[in-house]
């Protein structure tokens, strides 16, 4: 029980990682291009698209780690080399930001190209290193064991977002380039130090391991793909279902801090702080999906639920800039990351209960292209739309924004009708799944 909870605890470090970039990326570097540097939306936007538009090397990344070990290990170089890139990606995007205002036009051109390719090095390490670290949880636990894992590392992962929040709320006050430099480099080395305190002699040699190198080296990737993939109706019909909440969901994931920053006044501190608000109302929502309301309720109820409460913060949001209270912004972004908890707690609990055991990793980096290709289009379409509104209304920031606000709200509730109309069954078991079947595994995912 000892080894066990040990094994647990060191392998939290590596989500507790990707919950220190997660922050420096998505809730610093966005606000910083749009406010500070003056970037476009659109540019903005389409930057952090680029690591989730590459979303599905996750599926061939995946049958690599599965068919070739290096150095006798399936898994932990393929995780510290996606950590590796992933950190040279965010350090040379930072550096090249803060340098575009004081270049000529012809360099800032060259430089915008250098920075859409250091935001997709950063993105396909992070396909790495995060599809390799969740085949790694495949192999490591079994059976009541995995759920609890996949829970964990969730938690460990919105630990590590709440934490950096508050922490670079305080040190990133007052702004410069010179300490949002020194902070990018503090995170990307404890982001590395974590990965190598989690990896090093985790995995062990094994004579399954062999035996599951050579089964999966019998089949091409081109193979996988045509025999599991794509015939598989149920994984066609998750995948629609999970883009659809995805969108409506996180299309204002890169705008809620520009929001705050150009409608509401707020500091660049003020405005991160909002990303450790949200992970708080993320964590308690998925806590209480896991530990109660899923059982007594059932997944689809607790992703309905989570929807509806998404579509009335939406509405708030839009109020709240009326009104200019950032107060209540706060109050309002909390709920955002418990609507958004539930629903993806009831998600990710239908692909967990309904995986076969021969089949849990495809299922999961199938899910994982659908959440990242779902964030890629919301993150495309929010900057879009902000920076359309904002040339046709004169630069009416409350405006472009609320429009992105209604849009999803809109997207959830087609959503919310589909899921009602689409009956998702469970993925029929291969022959070699049939003894290991939980023997509810072919009841649709509907209560």
């Amino acid at each position: 029980m000892a080894h066990r909870t040990q094994t647990y605890l060191r392998l939290a470090a590596f989500p507790l990682g990707l919950g220190l970039t997660s922050v420096l990326v998505n809730g610093t570097l966005n606000r910083v291009m749009i406010v500070e540097q003056g970037l476009p939306e659109i540019l903005v936007g389409l930057c952090f698209a680029l690591p989730l538009l590459v979303a599905p090397v996750r599926v061939w990344m995946g049958y690599q780690s599965d068919t070739r070990p290096l150095w006798g290990m399936r898994r932990t170089p393929y995780i510290l080399a996606g950590s590796v890139v992933s950190g040279i990606g965010i350090l040379c995007a930072t550096l090249l930001i803060l340098a575009l205002p004081a270049t000529q036009p012809l360099v800032t051109g060259a430089l915008i190209g250098a920075v859409l390719l250091a935001f997709m090095g950063y993105g396909m390490g992070r396909h790495l290193a995060s599809n390799t670290f969740e085949a790694l949880i495949a192999d490591t636990f079994h059976g009541p064991q995995r759920p609890r894992a996949v829970t964990l590392f969730k938690v460990a992962l919105f630990v590590g977002i709440i934490g950096t929040a508050i922490t670079l709320g305080f040190l990133l006050d007052p702004f410069s380039a010179s300490r949002l430099s020194a902070i990018t480099v503090g995170i990307v080395a404890l982001t590395l130090v974590l990965a190598l305190l989690a990896l090093i002699h985790m995995e062990r040699p094994a004579p399954q391991i062999e035996l599951a190198i050579a089964e999966a080296r019998t089949h091409s990737f081109r193979t996988t793909v045509a025999t599991v993939l794509w015939p598989d109706p149920y994984l066609r019909r998750f995948f629609m279902v999970v883009m659809l909440v995805i969108v409506g969901t996180l299309a204002q994931d890169i705008l809620l801090e520009p929001y705050g920053g150009l409608v509401l006044g707020m500091t660049p501190g003020e405005t991160t702080r909002l990303t450790a608000l949200w992970g708080v109302g993320a964590v308690l929502a998925m806590l209480a999906a896991g530990l109660n309301l899923i059982q007594r309720y059932g997944y689809l109820p607790i992703l309905r639920l989570g929807l509806c409460l998404n579509i009335a913060v939406f509405g708030g949001l839009i109020a709240v800039g009326a009104l200019q209270q950032p107060l209540l912004l706060q109050v309002l972004v909390v709920g955002l990351g418990m609507g958004t908890g539930l629903s993806a707690a009831g998600l990710l609990t239908a692909v967990v209960e309904q995986t076969t055991a021969a089949r849990a990793g495809t299922l999961m980096g199938v899910w994982g292209v659908a959440h990242e290709s779902g964030e890629a289009i919301g993150g495309i379409l929010g900057g879009s739309v902000v920076q359309l509104v904002r040339v046709l209304s004169g630069g009416n920031a409350w405006l472009a924004y609320s429009t992105v606000f209604t849009l999803e709200a809109g997207l959830l509730l087609v959503a919310l009708v589909l899921i009602g109309r689409v009956q998702i069954q469970a993925a029929p078991p291969t022959p070699e799944d049939v003894p290991h079947t939980h023997p509810s595994s072919s009841a649709p995912l509907s209560h």
